[in-house]
């Protein structure tokens, strides 16, 4: 779903030439850095990702780089967000599981390609300030909540698909037990440097583990309380 002119002025910040052209110009880098899918090229022309991130960093926006957001998170480069998409290989309508929602840009990409979203976010606040962009930007997840991502959602589960999108020095086995024979789970392992892996269920306890190169992400806090609940009580 393409976001309107009318949800962009709900939340101040109106799109415009200059941003619309910027994204056009990613993509079209992002082609030439490996991403073939052009479903995932079109959201990248479509969303967008100034709305993400703070408004001093409206002109970053469309740079091929992370960015800081509120509370010592980070919004991934455009090229992590459009590699983990396109190693998920979903079809419209399939299940997917987010651990790390952030500021919700990986969130609206998987929104535009009309997959069915469950996402986790363990920092409370950011928890709060992406549920109220998602509700000005009409981005309604199937569930968005506040809690443990190294849990998932079992209740929820099997998943087609997994991903992860904070740097984790192991593979959460409850992780793995959500997803569906044939599903891939993606997901960042390491510590100070991770390993894009990607984690395909090929039988009931048989995985297949493929990798794509290094990158850096904040940590998968793990072991965390978090009180799991879901995205209608982020206003009381």
């Amino acid at each position: 779903m393409e976001l309107s002119s009318i949800n962009l002025i709900l939340v101040g910040v109106e799109d415009n030439f200059k941003f619309k052209g910027r994204r056009r110009i990613l993509a079209l880098e992002l082609e030439k850095k490996g991403i073939t899918d052009n479903k995932i090229l079109d959201s990248i022309k479509n969303i967008p990702r100034h709305l993400f991130v703070d408004p001093g960093l409206s002109e970053q926006a469309y740079l091929d780089k992370a960015l800081p957001i509120e509370n010592n998170q980070t919004i991934s480069q455009p090229f992590t967000v459009a590699l983990q998409t396109q190693l998920l290989d979903l079809n419209e309508g399939y299940k997917v599981l987010e651990i790390g929602t952030g500021s919700g840009y990986q969130t609206s990409i998987l929104n535009h390609l009309k997959l069915d979203i469950y996402t986790i976010e363990r920092n409370h606040n950011l928890f709060r300030t992406t549920t109220k962009l998602f509700n000005k930007l009409k981005i309604f997840p199937k569930k968005f909540v506040y809690g443990d991502g190294y849990n998932g959602l079992k209740d929820d589960s099997p998943f087609d698909g997994i991903i992860v999108t904070a740097g984790s020095p192991i593979v959460p086995k409850k992780l793995l037990s959500q997803l569906k024979v044939g599903g891939k789970m993606i997901i960042p392992i390491g510590v100070e440097t991770q390993t894009m892996t990607r984690i395909t269920r090929v039988g009931e306890s048989e995985f297949k583990k493929e990798t794509y190169g290094n990158f850096r992400f904040v940590p998968m806090l793990e072991n965390k309380d978090c009180l799991l609940y879901t995205s209608d009580a982020a206003d009381e």
